[in-house]
C-alpha cells in the first residue's frame, strides 16, 4: 500500500502516525467511516470530497441497521463508498457486521465485483494485515464469497437472478444486505420488469434477513417508477423507515455539487460533451427522466383534479365510458379494459374528467356481457349516459349481444393505429380540456405516458376509444340554452330558461 496522500479529511502528522501505529490507526478508523475511507483507501479520492459525500458517508457509519436509500448522479463515488469500501470498513469497524450480502443486476456483474474486492484487498497491504487473512469460496449457484475467519465474517456477491433462502454463516443470516445498480434502462422499461424487481427484493431479499438486518440500495435514475422511485415513495409517506437521498450533479439552486471535479462551468460542459447525449446526460449526471423522441403523451401534460364537479353541476353531460375487449381470458393475453369519464360544458368549454379506478381484468365472453350490463344497470343508468365498445372482428359480437340484453351501447369501428388513436387525444390533455383524478388512475397514466413501451395498453386504448368518441360525438355542437314556454294559466307568453354554466 502506498503512503495515503494528505487530503481534505486527514492531514500529513495523523497520516504519518497511522502509517507507523497499527493502534492509532484501528482506533481512529474503528469509530469512523470517514477516516477509514480516506486512509485504506486514500488512492480512490483524486478530487477533494464533496459535502454530499460527506453526507452519505455520515448516514452509512451512525447506524448498523437504518436502511439506506441513494440515487446519485454517474460518477458520484456512490458505488466506491457504499459498495466498495463500506462491506469492509462494516466488518472491521464498530458495526461489526457478521455476513454481508453485496447483490448486482447479473451474474457477470458479480463475479466482476468480487474480483474488484478481492484484487483491492490483495493489493492493499496494510489493509489486509489489519483486517486478517481472507479465503474465497464459491458455490453451484453462481455466488462467490470471502470468508475472514479472524472476524468470523463473511461477504458474498450475487445476482438478482439467484435464489437467496436460508443463506446463512455459520449461525448468522445476513445482517447487512447492499444492493448496488440491480436494474438497468431496458429492465425498467416495462412494468413487468420493475415489478419482478421489486418483488425480489420484498420476497427474495428481505425475508432472509433477520429483524435488525440492514438494507443498503444505491443506484442512478432509471424510471419514475424504478425500485428506487418505488421505495422513495414508500419512505415519503412513512409505509417503510429509512432515509433516501437524492443527488443530482446540479442542485435545485443550480449549483455543482461536486466543485472538487467540477470547478467551474467549462469543466460540466466538457463532461457533458463527453456524454454527448441530452437524454443521458438529463436522467444519468441530472436525475431528470426526459420522454423519447417517440413518446406520444408526455407526463407534464397529465393535470389533475381534487373534486369532480358532480352530476348536479349545471354544465354536467352525462357519464360515458370507453370499452376495449379482449379476445382471450387466458393469463397471457391482454385485459378487458373500462375507463369511466363525467363530461361536462360544449363545444371548446367541454371537460373531461375521468373518474378513479377504471377496470381492468381478463374475462370470457359471457362475463363482459355482464359487466357490460352490471355498468349499465349501476353506473350508467341515465339516458344522456354512453357506453361507447370497439367494433372489430370478434368484438362486432358483443353491441349485437347487449342489444338482445336490452343494454344500450354505441358501437364504434376504430380509425387507424394505437398509436395514431392516442395522438389524437394529446392536445386535449395537454390543453387540460381532460382531467384526471390524483389518486385511482395510476395505472392508466402509467399506460398514456409509456406507451409503446409498457407490456399493456388496454387501458390507454380504452381511453382512446371513450376520448375520440366524446369529442366525435360533440364536435359540431354549440352552447345552447334550453326554453320553457308555459306558466300559468294567466301567463301564457312567458318563457322559462334553465341556466346553463360551464365548468371553470
Amino acid at each position: 500500500m502506498k503512503k495515503p496522500k494528505a487530503n481534505s479529511v486527514i492531514g500529513t502528522t495523523l497520516i504519518n502516525q497511522m502509517m507507523k501505529d497499527r493502534s492509532i490507526r484501528t482506533s481512529i478508523t474503528k469509530d469512523s467511516f470517514l477516516y477509514f475511507f480516506h486512509f485504506y483507501y486514500a488512492h480512490y479520492v483524486q478530487y477533494a470530497t464533496a459535502d454530499f459525500q460527506k453526507e452519505i458517508i455520515h448516514h452509512l457509519e451512525k447506524s448498523h441497521k437504518e436502511n439506506f436509500y441513494v440515487c446519485a448522479f454517474r460518477g458520484s463515488g456512490k458505488s466506491t463508498m457504499v459498495t466498495t469500501a463500506y462491506p469492509i470498513w462494516s466488518i472491521l469497524g464498530k458495526q461489526k457486521k457478521k455476513f454481508v450480502m453485496i447483490f448486482t443486476q447479473t451474474r457477470v456483474q458479480a463475479k466482476q465485483h468480487m474480483m474488484n474486492i478481492r484484487h483491492e484487498l490483495e493489493g492493499n497491504r496494510m489493509l489486509k494485515n489489519d483486517l486478517g487473512p481472507f479465503q474465497e469460496e464459491s458455490d453451484e449457484w453462481g455466488s462467490y464469497s470471502l470468508v475472514f475467519k479472524k472476524h468470523g465474517a463473511r461477504i458474498t456477491v450475487a445476482s438478482s437472478e439467484q435464489s437467496i433462502r436460508g443463506s446463512r454463516h455459520n449461525q448468522h443470516r445476513p445482517d447487512l444486505f447492499i444492493c448496488d445498480d440491480v436494474e438497468d434502462v431496458q429492465s425498467t422499461k416495462t412494468r413487468e420488469g420493475r415489478n419482478k424487481t421489486y418483488n425480489w427484493l420484498r420476497s427474495e431479499v428481505v425475508p432472509a434477513g433477520d429483524k435488525n438486518t440492514r438494507l443498503i440500495i444505491v443506484g442512478n435514475l432509471l424510471h419514475e417508477d424504478s425500485l428506487l422511485m418505488r421505495i422513495k415513495g414508500e419512505v415519503e409517506s412513512e409505509k417503510t423507515g429509512g432515509v433516501f437521498k437524492m443527488y443530482p450533479l446540479i442542485d435545485h439552486n443550480d449549483q455543482c455539487i461536486w466543485t472538487g471535479k467540477y470547478p467551474d462551468e467549462k469543466a460540466l460542459e466538457n463532461e457533458k460533451k463527453k456524454v454527448a447525449n441530452e437524454n443521458a446526460w438529463q436522467r444519468e449526471y441530472l436525475l431528470r427522466i426526459i420522454p423519447s423522441d417517440d413518446q406520444v403523451i408526455y407526463p407534464e401534460w397529465i393535470q389533475y383534479y381534487d373534486e369532480l364537479p358532480g352530476e348536479k353541476h349545471k354544465g354536467y353531460r352525462g357519464t360515458y365510458a370507453g370499452v376495449d375487449l379482449a379476445i382471450s381470458s387466458k393469463d397471457s393475453a391482454d385485459d378487458t379494459a373500462v375507463v369511466f369519464a363525467h363530461v361536462y360544458s360544449r363545444a371548446e368549454k367541454m371537460r373531461i374528467y375521468i373518474l378513479p379506478n377504471p377496470i381492468a381484468k381478463k374475462i370470457n365472453f359471457p362475463a363482459q356481457v355482464d359487466l357490460m350490463k352490471d355498468i349499465r344497470n349501476t353506473q350508467m343508468k341515465k339516458s344522456s349516459d354512453e357506453l361507447f365498445v370497439e367494433s372489430v372482428a370478434y368484438q362486432e359480437a358483443l353491441p349485437q349481444m347487449l342489444e338482445h340484453h336490452g343494454v344500450k351501447a354505441t358501437s364504434i369501428k376504430p380509425k387507424g393505429d394505437k398509436r395514431t388513436r392516442l395522438a389524437l387525444t394529446s392536445t386535449a390533455i395537454k390543453s387540460g380540456k381532460i382531467k384526471f383524478p390524483r389518486k385511482g388512475c395510476e395505472q392508466l397514466i402509467e399506460q398514456l405516458v409509456g406507451f409503446g413501451v409498457e407490456k399493456h395498453d388496454d387501458l390507454a386504448d380504452a381511453f382512446s376509444l371513450l376520448i375520440n368518441s366524446t369529442m366525435d360525438k360533440h364536435a359540431k355542437e354549440g352552447t345552447i340554452l334550453m326554453f320553457f314556454v308555459g306558466g300559468n294559466s294567466s301567463s301564457d307568453d312567458t318563457v322559462y330558461y334553465s341556466s346553463y354554466v360551464d365548468v371553470d
